[in-house]
């Protein structure tokens, strides 16, 4: 699972921008993204691409607005897209969105393995879900959002998070933006095929102390398509 990222402002980042039609403020970004923050997530308004707040969570409690702990829902796994009763089924038919970052951190489970993750020379555009929440007091609309999960990239993964892996869009790929972020398009079939791991650009891996910290203690590696 992808369960920490970060934005940080670069020309990879400027890039993914001006190719997706966008903007980023400094507010956008942050060294270090956990589960129940804000986050920056594109999604389409009236036939204009519009970038939002979410709360990185899917599931909210109904009273508060705020993370339902209950549920892990900071990531919607990809085998779960089609079952009609999980709360990923109509978000993925009729809500998808992309999730800007630089890097994204994976942990293997075993609470001292830990790795960060970049595209060579590229930022990293998350495919993923939200939702739009209502404030009964104050009338203002509170949007929540998770990242897509895949089954793991093996062997290269294994050393890395054994059980899941991100959905990593290619943002360039201008015609499957169109379809992704369409709110009315519901033919998820045509995505089918994005649901398979795979390495869309060269991965740069270095292993790091702490999720949080984020410094490197051992040389890089790559992961080629």
């Amino acid at each position: 699972m992808c369960g920490r990222f970060n934005v940080i402002d670069s020309p990879e980042i400027q890039w993914l921008c001006e190719t997706l039609g966008i903007n980023l403020t400094a507010r956008h970004t942050s060294r270090d993204i956990a589960p129940g923050a804000k986050i920056a997530f594109v999604h389409e308004v009236g036939g204009e691409r519009v970038v939002s707040d979410a709360i990185w969570w899917l599931l909210l409690d109904h009273q508060t607005l705020k993370p339902n702990y209950k549920y892990a829902s900071f990531n919607s796994r990809s085998d779960k897209l089609n079952s009609k009763h999980g709360i990923a089924y109509i978000p993925y038919r009729q809500s998808r969105c992309i999730i800007p970052a630089s890097a994204f951190v994976e942990g293997l489970g075993d609470k001292k393995t830990y790795h960060m993750i970049e595209l060579e020379g590229s930022a990293i555009a998350f495919g993923g879900l939200y939702k739009q929440h209502l404030n009964r007091e104050t009338g203002e609309i509170v949007f929540s959002a998770s990242i897509i999960t895949l089954p793991p990239l093996t062997p290269q993964w294994n050393e890395i998070h054994s059980k899941s892996m991100p959905l990593m869009l290619d943002f360039e790929d201008t015609a499957l933006i169109a379809q992704w972020l369409d709110p009315g398009n519901d033919d998820v079939d045509a995505f089918e095929h994005l649901l398979e791991p795979r390495v869309c650009k060269p991965m740069l891996v270095t292993r790091i102390d702490k999720p949080g910290k984020w410094n490197p203690i051992a040389d890089s590696f790559m992961i080629m398509k």
